[in-house]
């Protein structure tokens, strides 16, 4: 049987990232008087900030994943079973779902929305591999040379990718669904959810492979 604190961890864990993401989306917006730029780094700060915070607090029970790719990259290195894997995901969902609810009712704005942000095109989704794939090659590498260092590893490399690609790097398809249902500056439009999960998966599975080949399974560490 699957112990339940992991599963409530990752729950938690992802909800407090969705109610940033969204929450200094919106905070950012209101507050930057038209200037894109500056509520895009609001958002981005705001965004590497927590996720430093939620790994510290949440990595020692679950691992912090907060991530459907980041979970299914440590399945395929075999380090969590298929029921943990989907435990996983599920929590990672309702939790998302729930930050972004959260969010919505913290700025006094209808809790049920979907975006209407358009989010497509060739370089969203190349930016959206590019972005997972980095994301999921950081954790890995740096388990390895310094587990200490993940948390701040993994919140610098997003605000990193906030900026360098052309999607603003959801790298996470929990993450891109729940963003689906905010009609705020981090939303996307539903129409867009698929083709930002297929690259999601395409870059997690491109970094595992590539993690495989310098630091194959039961060799010293991850």
């Amino acid at each position: 049987m699957i112990e339940a604190k992991p599963i409530v961890a990752e729950a938690i864990a992802t909800a407090l990232l969705l109610a940033t993401v969204i929450g200094s989306g919106v905070m950012g917006e209101t507050l930057a008087g038209g200037n894109t730029a500056i509520a895009l780094l609001g958002n981005t700060l705001s965004t590497g900030a927590i996720l430093v915070v939620l790994i510290l607090s949440f990595g020692p029970v679950s691992g912090a994943h907060m991530n459907p790719a980041v979970s299914l990259a440590f399945f395929l290195r075999k380090q969590i079973p298929l029921v943990t894997l989907l435990a996983y995901i599920v929590a990672q969902l309702v939790g998302a779902v729930t930050g972004v609810a959260l969010a919505h009712a913290m700025f006094d704005l209808p809790v049920v929305q979907v975006s209407e942000h358009v989010r497509s095109g060739p370089g969203q989704w190349i930016s959206e591999t590019v972005a997972t794939f980095g994301l999921v090659f950081t954790v890995f590498a740096v388990l390895r040379t310094r587990p200490t260092a993940v948390c701040y590893a993994v919140g610098l490399y997003i605000a990193a990718a906030y900026w360098f690609t052309a999607s603003t790097s959801f790298a996470n398809p929990a993450v891109t669904i729940a963003r689906s249902l905010s009609n705020t500056f981090a939303g996307i439009q539903p129409d867009g959810i698929g083709p930002f999960i297929a690259a999601q998966l395409v870059g997690a599975l491109l970094a595992t492979g590539l993690w495989t080949w310098f630091a194959p399974s039961g060799s010293r560490s991850a």
